[in-house]
């Protein structure tokens, strides 16, 4: 993979949002703190971790769709965020070549708009040349590559299933032809007899046309399955990545282990007998995260050093990268 080119490089991306806490004094929520990862064209990162880690915040900031607050993102040798940033027009190219995939689908589309307005939306901007039958005929072919059919294009969203309803938003990111998709939990929102169904979709549209994909999940056990490379994240940082094998079977960060642990296995007998590693307390807040290491406050290996200084980001492996005092330490 070494020789495989980098399409995305994102270098100690930040982002804060601003409240106000007192009529002179204003505070930050810490969504994303100094991520830095690369992305091979043509594999699929998968990034996981509990709900507010700040995953949605990283990939809408990657493409611009929130501001990020400092750091530098490059796509295809391109920098497209380097605290200074590129006007929205000087953006538009690039927006034919990086797309997204909602979340909710149901919130994702616009209601007012039939399937074929919503598809069509993002051709009416990017490309101007198709007109009349042409139009139309590109509309029923994103269709019928999500699995819908010309039909479908006159209906509106709520005429449509949660698994159906997601396909027309990969229909919508698909209609520019992009080479970058960020999929923001695209079958969480979903039934479990759906997501596969979505999932092998997406696997097969990737090796059809070649795309790169940044999976954000919650459910590792998903990512695994997915992805080539996979990154945790916690409070807004990642805090381990590797190829996707090498991580599920030999994690270094205590979360990690964490979150694994709690996957089920096929055989029932396994999983009781399976060591859970559980995890005390809750999530601290991003507005006034801990000292030191994030994780220290609820990580059972956790000494003095973990509260005072923050870890450094290290290869431990060939490929394999994490942040914890312990591992130097050998704890």
């Amino acid at each position: 993979m070494s020789e495989m080119k980098k399409l995305l490089e994102v270098e100690h991306l930040r982002k804060y949002f601003p409240i106000k806490s007192g009529f002179f004094k204003k505070e930050y929520v810490q969504a994303v703190e100094d991520v830095s990862f690369f992305i091979y064209e043509g594999e699929t990162l998968g990034i996981v971790g509990e709900s507010g880690c700040g995953k949605t915040t990283l990939g809408r900031s990657i493409l611009r769709l929130v501001e990020p607050s400092s750091g530098r993102v490059i796509y295809d040798g391109e920098t497209i965020f380097d605290g200074e940033k590129k006007s929205q027009p000087a953006m538009l190219p690039y927006r034919t070549n990086m797309q997204i995939v909602f979340q909710d689908p149901s919130a994702s589309l616009d209601p007012r708009m039939t399937v074929g307005e919503i598809v069509g939306e993002a051709l009416m901007v990017h490309r101007p040349d198709l007109k009349g039958k042409a139009y139309r005929e590109r509309i029923n072919e994103l269709l019928e590559t999500v699995g819908l059919n010309s039909e479908h294009a006159n209906r509106f969203p709520h005429e449509f299933s949660g698994g159906q309803q997601q396909r027309i938003g990969i229909a919508r990111a698909l209609a520019v032809e992009p080479e970058f998709i960020v999929c923001d939990e695209p079958i969480s929102a979903l039934d479990v007899s759906i997501q596969s169904q979505v999932v092998n979709m997406l696997e097969d549209l990737q090796a059809e046309k070649h795309l790169t994909y940044l999976f954000i999940a919650h459910d590792i056990s998903v990512v695994r399955h997915v992805s080539n490379r996979i990154g945790v994240m916690y409070l807004g940082q990642m805090v381990e990545m590797a190829e996707s094998y090498e991580l599920c079977s030999r994690p270094m960060h205590p979360y990690t282990q964490s979150l694994l642990s709690a996957v089920p296995l096929p055989d029932p007998d396994k999983t009781r007998a399976k060591k859970r590693t559980i995890l005390e307390g809750d999530v601290p807040s991003p507005l006034h995260p801990p000292t030191g290491c994030r994780f220290h406050t609820r990580c059972p290996r956790a000494t003095e050093k973990c509260a005072q200084y923050a870890p450094e980001w290290k290869e431990y492996a060939p490929g394999h990268f994490a942040a914890c005092h312990c591992l130097d330490e050998g704890n």
